[in-house]
């Protein structure tokens, strides 16, 4: 087992957004295998940006910058997210959220608490085009 590197596979149908996230604990390279994609990666501030990738282009993402990744073709998009940590660890935007006091999330996001109960306490890792 490995001890100074982890790696996630993804596989993305056509249309779905893998959920904004976070990586606490590790830079992330992605490696694209097939299909169409485009990622966007919150910098500090008000800085911000989106690159598109196909099979064989890398990422890259630094430790703690929230990002999402987008499938904008008609085929599969499946990437491998390589990490130089011990474990892969991350924290979605969804289960952030859903553990924040919701009388603090209805206040910054100025909406009800009773919408808030209805979110999932879980992420749902890749989101289906709706």
């Amino acid at each position: 087992m490995a001890t100074t590197v982890a790696a996630a596979l993804v596989t993305m149908p056509p249309g779905a957004v893998r959920e904004m996230h976070w990586h606490p604990n590790a830079d992330e390279w992605q490696y694209y295998i097939s299909g169409q994609a485009r990622m966007t990666v919150f910098d500090t501030g008000p800085n911000a940006r989106t690159t598109d990738f196909s099979a064989g282009d890398i990422g890259y993402v630094p430790r703690n910058l929230g990002h999402y990744v987008e499938n904008v073709g008609d085929t599969d998009v499946q990437f491998v997210g390589v990490f130089r940590a011990p474990r892969y660890e991350e924290v979605s935007l969804s289960n952030w959220l859903a553990h924040t006091p919701p009388r603090l999330v209805a206040q910054h996001l100025n909406i009800d608490e009773k919408l808030i109960a209805q979110w999932p306490d879980t992420s749902p890792g890749v989101m289906p085009k709706t």
